[in-house]
């Protein structure tokens, strides 16, 4: 599996619901904190920044179910890289099996946390971006 490992945890029982698997708003958590590791290694983060990101789209394909206590691993990387935004993949598979039980695509935008506004990612950003870039 290519990509940065970007989550790596466990379906608990109280995550599933009452159809016996894992409920579609903790694959969206799951997915959300990968994204966090991810722009975190391109574009770093300290509580003081002025800059973040702003996700304007985000979807997810559900393969195969994910049973109470199974193992998860997320694997993400970047798709494309615009001006002042990065797309990218991120798939979950089980740990133990490979096997890949979702896939999320998301398209996330530079943004002046102050300005409310998009901004052009920079030079050092893109270098880190495409490091990942598949």
């Amino acid at each position: 599996m290519s990509g940065l490992v970007t989550f790596v945890g466990v379906a608990h029982p109280w995550m599933c619901d009452v159809m016996g698997h894992m409920n579609v708003r903790h694959y969206t958590a799951m997915f959300d904190d990968a994204s966090f590791q991810l722009l975190g290694h391109i574009a770093g983060f300290t509580p003081d920044t002025k800059l973040g990101w702003a996700d304007i789209r985000s979807e997810t394909e559900y393969r195969q179910e994910v049973a109470p206590g199974a193992l998860i691993t997320i694997h993400s990387r970047v798709v494309k890289i615009g001006r002042s935004s990065l797309a990218f993949e991120q798939i979950m598979t089980g740990s133990l099996d490979g096997t890949v039980r979702a896939v999320n695509q998301t398209v996330s935008v530079r943004f002046d946390l102050v300005a409310r506004r998009s901004v052009r990612l920079d030079e050092k950003l893109r270098g880190r971006a495409e490091a990942l870039f598949v």
